[in-house]
């Protein structure tokens, strides 16, 4: 019984590339593989057909002598089976989908990778003027750093790292079970796919050492709270000569006895005495930046008034130069342990109120009686 075309099997065409030739592959195999058709003979023997075809035609010299030769290429002693090879290797054939389906989560067959080192945080506290001014500081940060003495192999001076004789490198060990392959970490090398035969005396084998490193960091002004800053390549050394991590920076705020933020404003409460607010005046009130700015406070002025002082606010982080606002807000401040002269003054000063003076309080009693004789009426 002659054979049946591999490209009809694979059901593609002659010009078709590598690709088209193994996603072919692909959708059939998990079709008619045995595994999800039990019982199934044709579904076996079709799932060989398939494995046969994909074996020839993913291989550019087998691929080759097939479309000159035909089946012939592969009888009468010519090919890999002339050789005392097996041409149709079916588990071959599934493992490189396995591969290409699993590889990028079990590492495949490819060779060890260099594992990137782990990232690491620290917290930072600031005050709000090294926030308005910016700072630099040093840091301590505790982390793993490679070795000097083996400069990360983890062998002694002299001698290298040798490749795994288990899995050869690989860091995987596998096991064939029917048309499926598993596969575990290597036992001999516990993945890395070398071994050390005469480790490094400083870091027993390991190639990092646990280390306080001092980094100088610089806080930007107009840094807030939540603030992360990045420093490249100061986490946590990598594996194998991998990449180290990054070293994230988390800034928090110290809270301020005079001064709140919002953004990129300030807010403070300053206190005026009952004469100022009556008559009017002027205040001074400090700034982050070190000097004092003057508020008018205009006769008439009430408890929790703001007064807005421009550009006097926390700077814009990267906003060249700009700057918030300062709200200032007044709080009249009620006299205590007045002597006997004050009271009676403050007495006389109550006689002589008339209509206009307490709008406020004279508009709420307004209200409140216009209340209570709806009350009444009801």
């Amino acid at each position: 019984m002659s054979k049946r075309c591999y490209y009809e099997t694979l059901e593609c065409d002659r010009a078709a590339g590598p690709d088209a030739i193994k996603s072919s592959y692909r959708k059939l195999a998990m079709k008619f593989h045995p595994d999800k058709n039990p019982d199934d003979h044709t579904a076996e023997v079709k799932f060989k057909e398939i494995s046969e075809a994909y074996e020839v035609l993913k291989d550019d010299q087998k691929r080759a002598a097939y479309d000159r030769f035909g089946h012939a290429a592969f009888e009468n002693g010519m090919g890999a089976a002339g050789r005392g090879g097996n041409p149709f290797d079916f588990a071959s054939s599934f493992t490189d989908i396995f591969d290409d389906l699993f590889g990028e989560f079990t590492g495949g067959r490819k060779a060890r990778r260099q594992n990137r080192g782990a990232d690491l945080r620290y917290n930072l506290q600031v005050t709000l003027e090294e926030c308005f001014k910016g700072r630099k500081t040093e840091i301590k940060v505790p982390s793993a750093v490679t070795c000097e003495a083996c400069e990360g192999s983890g062998a002694a001076p002299g001698h290298k790292p040798e490749q795994c004789p288990t899995c050869s490198g690989i860091g995987k060990v596998r096991a064939q079970q029917g048309f499926f392959t598993i596969e575990r970490t290597c036992p001999g090398c516990r993945g890395t796919g070398r071994v050390i035969k005469h480790p490094c005396k400083p870091c027993k084998g390991a190639g990092q050492l646990q280390k306080e490193r001092t980094l100088s960091v610089d806080i930007p002004a107009g840094v807030e709270e939540g603030t992360r800053i990045r420093l490249s390549g100061e986490g946590q050394a990598g594996m194998n000569g991998g990449p180290a991590g990054d070293l994230y920076i988390f800034v928090s705020v110290k809270a301020h006895e005079m001064f709140s933020r919002e953004g990129h404003d300030l807010y403070c409460r300053a206190p005026v005495s009952f004469v100022t607010a009556s008559l009017g005046g002027t205040i001074e009130v400090p700034t982050l930046d070190g000097g004092k700015a003057k508020v008018t406070v205009p006769d008439g002025t009430q408890s929790g008034r703001q007064f807005r002082m421009r550009g006097k606010g926390m700077p814009v982080l990267r906003g060249g130069g700009l700057h918030g606002d300062l709200y200032v807000e007044v709080a009249v401040e009620t006299p205590v342990k007045l002597n006997k002269k004050q009271k009676e003054l403050l007495r006389e000063f109550e006689k002589l109120n008339e209509d206009g003076c307490h709008p406020e309080t004279e508009g709420w009693l307004k209200k409140a009686k216009s209340f209570f004789a709806g009350e009444t009426k009801n």
